[in-house]
């Protein structure tokens, strides 16, 4: 083997311009490859952050909807007519019945990593003469801190003084440079019912979606109840965090049926923004993929070209009692040199791309929490890429050097 392998290099070093070429596509296809893969899967993974961190795994509500049996469906006489006035939906707060009881047992639940309770209405900002409509959302400040990432998004204040204070609240950035409203100032908030209070700035968040910035709010959840005058037992949502996202869609027709509640899972809220990632995270592959395989066919023909020139050496390997078999290892231990140098070289560069767009800044209003463009280093797909390579360099080796195996010395010679 070692003699083959000395024979190949002796080959590679006589079309030496040739052999580099072919390195340096398969160079440049694992470069791309790499860096196309690590910034699509790190814009992905910004995505997801910027929207599915903010998103239970499961979401339990009460909705509100009409009843479905309706009168003019009871009826059996088809052959006069009916004047119905439709049944509207029941009389009833939009809140979770028995929620203390529900989160008791989703907190013994080995399946529950955390749940957070929540109190969310529509409320009116008084603006002088204009109401700007508005959503204010009672939280318990503690555990969306430590399973919902509150603080990425909270560019002004601290948290601590939502969770401690009486009557604060956190705006969306959108909505507080409507209201011109800033760091200890406050605010005036008309409920539904048409009760007015005042509250206290203590912070700014900033989500990156301009339209929820501009209506969302925040606030200490004992605070909302007050506002809304409403017992320390009324929740409208309860958001579950489990240890497993994947059994997110089981449990929540499990506990829907189980509570006689609404559940939503995440895979179900965010269907179209999943099938984007999956969707972007397809076409960087094949991208990738494509690179790759253009890269063997230049190795497939630079081989083709050497064994068409080198005839006469490889007569006089088989004259000198190299079998056919023994050819055909040259020429595949030619492709692999190609592979494995243009490989390596690829890795390297590729890791050298994404450390150097890791650091070109990137900021703006709209993502507060990004400060470069965003890199995924995964490891996988750097073996994917060298393996990939490897493969389509031996595939494309492999032909030529079936070709050359089979090339008869007597034939050459006598052509000569």
């Amino acid at each position: 083997m070692k003699l083959l392998l000395s024979i190949a290099l002796t080959l590679l070093r006589a079309k030496l311009r040739q052999s580099i070429v072919a390195a340096v596509g398969v160079t440049f296809s694992i470069t791309m490859f790499v860096t196309l893969l690590g910034f699509m899967n790190g814009l992905n993974a910004m995505l997801d952050g910027l929207i599915l961190n903010r998103t239970p795994h499961v979401r339990l509500y009460n909705e509100l909807k009409a009843s479905p049996k309706q009168p003019i469906d009871l009826t059996t006489d088809t052959a006069t007519h009916h004047f119905v006035r439709s049944v509207k939906p029941k009389d009833e707060l939009p809140r979770l019945r028995n929620a203390e009881a529900i989160m008791d047992a989703l907190v013994k639940d080995p399946r529950v990593l955390a749940i957070s309770p929540r109190l969310v209405s529509q409320v009116f900002f008084n603006v002088g003469t204009v109401d700007l409509n508005g959503q204010v959302n009672g939280i318990d400040v503690v555990q969306e801190v430590r399973y919902y990432q509150f603080m990425d998004y909270l560019v002004q204040g601290d948290p601590e003084d939502l969770a401690t204070g009486n009557n604060t609240i956190v705006l969306g950035k959108g909505l507080a440079d409507m209201m011109a409203a800033g760091i200890g100032e406050t605010v005036q908030v008309t409920t539904p019912t048409g009760e007015r209070s005042l509250l206290r700035v203590v912070g700014i968040f900033q989500s990156g979606i301009a339209d929820y910035d501009k209506v969302q709010c925040y606030a200490n959840i004992k605070t909302v109840q007050k506002l809304l005058a409403r017992p320390g037992s009324y929740y409208t949502d309860i958001n579950v965090k489990l240890h497993d996202l994947l059994t997110a869609p089981a449990l929540a027709k499990e506990l829907s049926a189980r509570f006689d509640v609404d559940a939503v899972d995440i895979q179900t809220a965010n269907a179209q923004f999943e099938t984007g990632s999956n969707v972007r995270s397809i076409i960087s592959y094949a991208v990738g993929i494509v690179l790759l395989v253009v890269a063997g066919f230049g190795i497939y023909n630079i081989l083709n070209m050497m064994i068409y020139e080198k005839l006469d050496a490889i007569a006089i390997l088989k004259a000198t009692g190299f079998s056919g078999r023994d050819v055909q290892r040259i020429f595949l231990l030619l492709s692999m040199v190609i592979g494995i140098a243009g490989g390596a070289a690829g890795l390297l560069f590729g890791f050298v791309m994404q450390n150097v767009i890791d650091s070109i800044p990137f900021v703006t209003a709209a993502l507060p929490t990004v400060t470069t463009f965003p890199i995924d280093y995964n490891p996988k797909y750097y073996i994917i890429a060298v393996t990939f390579a490897l493969l389509t360099t031996w595939v494309a080796g492999w032909f030529p050097a079936r070709k050359a195996a089979q090339v008869d010395p007597v034939e050459i010679i006598r052509g000569k």
